[in-house]
């Protein structure tokens, strides 16, 4: 055979080879992206989103998109909006709270006006037993709420006024078996003279309410920015904290390498408080794709 014969061949062969490599390796990044998808099913963490960050996403996407990588959850809905998460196999692991008014016709029970006004406790202790109501027929369990903000009120009183509401939501609370969660926000970039904006605060609220049914959410953007110190903090919290959300810091973005945490070992920090329970994705996708942000965040979370 001529050695221009033996060149065809072996650039035939080595052809084959080639096409035979991309081939295997395309099915080994395929595997692995299952493998990835299988883990978080069946990992340690529960996974959840909020709906709020994915606006321009019909909920159906969502809940299709979401349910094929892992996601458990989709939260801060109200009631009403639950049923059609329900029906795909998700729950929602962190109800909206009630929509109150004052007799005035102020609302009250978002972030900048709730519990650390006794003025307001009246109309917030009737919404929330009427949406502790609403959850329990959901076969739901958790429904957010907030101090309020200070408007020149000092912290301590704040908190005295805050427990005296909620403690008279509690027995409704401890006999259905819901939890009413206060969100720990930053009072630094996103949300100015929010009250409940340092870990230490909500646990002293805890304490002063002593009901297993009062509990913190601990959202790790929001603490990163107030007082950093994320795992430690939970460490030594964890038994007041009934769940968690994330986000990049700085920006609320993604939570891949572009950000300063390091969510892997946040997530296995958490587990290792024994935690059962959710954490969801808060995080505002800058990338056009946002399913794929989400994907690429419940994977990261993954432990």
């Amino acid at each position: 055979m001529s050695p221009s014969l033996n060149r065809r061949s072996f650039v035939s062969v080595s052809a084959k080879t080639a096409a035979a490599a991309a081939v295997a390796t395309s099915l080994q990044t395929r595997l692995e992206a299952e493998d990835k998808v299988a883990e978080a099913v069946g990992g340690r963490i529960n996974h959840s989103v909020c709906k709020w960050c994915y606006g321009s996403v019909p909920m159906e996407d969502l809940c299709v998109a979401g349910k094929a990588f892992g996601l458990q959850s989709i939260e801060l809905l109200k009631p009403a909006e639950i049923p059609a998460v329900q029906k795909h196999g998700l729950t929602c692991s962190m109800v909206s709270g009630p929509d109150a008014k004052t007799a005035s016709g102020k609302r009250v029970g978002g972030i900048g006006s709730a519990w650390n006004r006794v003025e307001h406790h009246d109309v917030l202790v009737e919404g929330y037993q009427q949406q502790i109501n609403e959850v329990v027929k959901l076969g739901l369990n958790n429904i957010i709420c907030f101090s309020g903000n200070r408007d020149g009120m000092d912290d301590e009183q704040g908190l005295k006024n805050c427990a005296i509401g909620l403690k008279r939501l509690m027995p409704a609370a401890e006999k259905a078996g819901v939890t009413i969660t206060m969100e720990l926000l930053n009072s630094k970039v996103n949300h100015p003279d929010y009250m409940c904006d340092h870990t230490d605060w909500g646990v002293e609220l805890c304490k002063a309410i002593g009901s297993d049914r009062f509990k913190l959410l601990y959202d790790i953007y929001h603490m990163q920015i107030m007082e950093g110190d994320v795992i430690a903090t939970i460490q030594k919290n964890h038994e007041f904290i009934s769940h968690y959300h994330t986000g990049g810091v700085p920006g609320r973005n993604e939570i891949d390498e572009t950000q300063e945490l390091y969510y892997p070992a946040i997530m296995k920090a958490i587990v290792e408080t024994g935690y059962k329970g959710y954490v969801a994705q808060e995080f505002i996708p800058k990338r056009e794709d946002k399913i794929a942000s989400l994907k690429q965040g419940v994977t990261i979370c993954t432990v």
